[in-house]
């Protein structure tokens, strides 16, 4: 396994990962209609927007066939209403790759390209229903805040975590 910078050249590759680890990830949670209409192409427009302007910190997790399992991005807190400066917007592992060290070594190469650009702390926010939860916990992420989120014609509780940096 590798990690490295994503570039353009890997906007379809993460976009894959984008819609297979939330239709892995939230099938039972999320609606099947909603998660069945997810589409690659609709997110590569995204990624592939998301990579060609910087400020986005984006990593990519490699297998040995040199194919994208995983991502990540990061950036400057969004919404401004928390006690945080930097952020982790995404993260997603492929199934068969989730529990192998990838997501701790996704999220400290965000985290460093966060402190390297002089943010102090680090948010990220996640379904309550997700299952990886105790995953942040683990980091030492910190829950702070919870908001609604609606997907398809559902609400859901959404708990912000956050980090210190330095």
């Amino acid at each position: 396994m590798r990690i490295r910078k994503a570039t353009l050249h890997d906007a379809r590759g993460i976009s894959q990962v984008h819609v297979s680890s939330w239709r892995s990830t939230y099938q039972g949670i999320v609606e099947d209609s909603y998660l069945e209409n997810m589409k690659v192409e609709e997110r590569l427009l995204l990624w592939e927007t998301a990579l060609a302007n910087p400020p986005y910190i984006i990593y990519v997790a490699e297998n040995i066939n040199g194919e994208v399992v995983g991502f990540a991005c990061g950036g400057q807190e969004r919404s401004q209403k928390y006690d945080a400066d930097g952020e982790v917007y995404a993260i997603y592992i492929l199934e068969p790759y989730q529990r192998q060290g990838l997501g701790r070594a996704l999220i400290t190469e965000v985290r460093q390209d966060l402190v390297a650009a002089q943010y102090h702390t680090m948010l990220i926010w996640v379904l309550e229903q997700n299952p990886a939860r105790p995953f942040y916990e683990a980091l030492g992420g910190k829950a702070v805040a919870t908001e609604t989120l609606q997907i398809g014609n559902r609400q859901f509780k959404e708990m912000a975590y956050v980090w210190k940096l330095n």
